[in-house]
C-alpha cells in the first residue's frame, strides 16, 4: 500500500469541518479520481496529503511511514516525492518555459545553484526531454505567459515529471480549460500513470472524464466519503446522491 489515510479530519479555525473521518487506501500505480461538489473537501484532501494543510486529527501513512505531522527536513524529503498540478498552473509567468520545468528539480539542487539559476547541462537536457514528452520542446524559450491555458498546464505536468514523483496530485487540472483541451491534458496524466508508473490522485468534476481515465473513484460530500468503487458504477441514482437531485451531468466529448 502506497498511501493509507485513516479517520482524517480537517477543522478550520472558524469551526467548519472540511473533512470528517475520511479513510482511504491508495495502491501503487492507481489512477484514483476524487469527485464531489465544490466545497465537498476534495482540494482539502489533496492539501492534507501533500501537507499544505495540517490535518486536525487522523493519520496519513506513506510507504508505511507516518507523515501526518512531520516537519523540517522530513517534510521536505516527503514533498520531493509528491508532485502537484494545480487548476491555475502556478507557473512563473515572466520566466521561460524551460526555466519553469527546471523548477521541478529545485528541491534537490544546491541552494546557490538554484538562486543563481545556473544549471548543469544534464538538468537542462532532462528538462528538454520532459518538454518533448508533453509536446512542447519547441516552446522552451517562450515566456510561460505567452502559452495557451492548455499548453501552460502541460508545462506544469512536465515540471512535475522533473520531480520523478511517486504520487501525482492533480487538483481540478482541467477546470480552467476548454473541453477540447481537457482530454489532451488528461492524456498526459494518463501517460505518467501508465508509462512511468506514477500513482495519480486527481480531483475532477466531469464524470465523462472520470469514466475514461480513472481506475477507481471516491466521492466526497460535505467532507465525508460517500462512495468508493468503479467509475462505471456511478449511475443516475448515485449521481443524484452525490451532486443533488437537480444536478445535470455535463459530458466532455
Amino acid at each position: 500500500m502506497l498511501l493509507d489515510i485513516t479517520h482524517l479530519e480537517k477543522v478550520y479555525p472558524n469551526g467548519s469541518y472540511a473533512l470528517k473521518g475520511v479513510s482511504l487506501s491508495v495502491e501503487q500505480g492507481e489512477f484514483l479520481v476524487v469527485i464531489g461538489l465544490s466545497g465537498s473537501g476534495k482540494s482539502t484532501l489533496l492539501r492534507c496529503i501533500n501537507r499544505l494543510h495540517e490535518p486536525t486529527s487522523g493519520s496519513i501513512h506513506f510507504e508505511g511511514e507516518d507523515i501526518t505531522h512531520i516537519t523540517g527536513k522530513a517534510l521536505r524529503s516527503y514533498r520531493r516525492q509528491i508532485g502537484m498540478v494545480f487548476q491555475h498552473f502556478n507557473l512563473i509567468k515572466r520566466h521561460s518555459v524551460l526555466e519553469n520545468v527546471i523548477a521541478g528539480r529545485l528541491g534537490s539542487l544546491p541552494v546557490l545553484q538554484s538562486l543563481w539559476g545556473k544549471f548543469p547541462s544534464h538538468i537542462r537536457d532532462e528538462a528538454m526531454e520532459k518538454l518533448a514528452i508533453v509536446g512542447l520542446a519547441d516552446k522552451a524559450t517562450s515566456r510561460a505567459d505567452a502559452l495557451s491555458g492548455g499548453q501552460q498546464q502541460r508545462v506544469a505536468i512536465a515540471r512535475t515529471l522533473m520531480q520523478k514523483p511517486k504520487i501525482l496530485l492533480a487538483d481540478e487540472p482541467v477546470a480552467s480549460l476548454d473541453p477540447a483541451t481537457s482530454h489532451s491534458v488528461m492524456q498526459y496524466l494518463e501517460r505518467m500513470n501508465k508509462e512511468y508508473g506514477t500513482t495519480v490522485i486527481c480531483n475532477l468534476h466531469f464524470l465523462s472524464l472520470v469514466r475514461q481515465y480513472a481506475s477507481r473513484v471516491v466521492a466526497l460530500k460535505a467532507g465525508e466519503m460517500m462512495f468508493e468503487g468503479s467509475p462505471h458504477e456511478i449511475d443516475r441514482a448515485w449521481f443524484s446522491r452525490i451532486y443533488g437531485e437537480e444536478a445535470v451531468e455535463v459530458e466532455i466529448e
